[in-house]
């Protein structure tokens, strides 16, 4: 699971996926976009990251992962 912003998905992706020679990233290549969020501004937008990298945002995002792929909670 990554989570993070951008002002410009494809490129990011396209970094993760392709581009990238060295890093974290790279181990479990290939990224899929399971979940996305777009806010107003860039300030809102790492705000709401930091949440996402709690305890309870990873929760949060393993369930929505889990409704994007037909996967139940059991």
């Amino acid at each position: 699971m990554y989570i993070g912003f951008t002002s410009d998905m494809h490129n990011r992706f396209l970094s993760h996926n392709k581009l990238a020679t060295k890093g974290h990233t790279i181990k479990y290549r290939p990224w899929v976009i399971a979940y996305t969020e777009e806010y107003g501004s860039k300030s809102e937008a790492m705000k709401r990251e930091k949440q996402l990298k709690s305890a309870n945002g990873r929760d949060f995002i393993r369930s929505e992962i889990r409704k994007s792929f037909g996967i139940s909670n059991d």
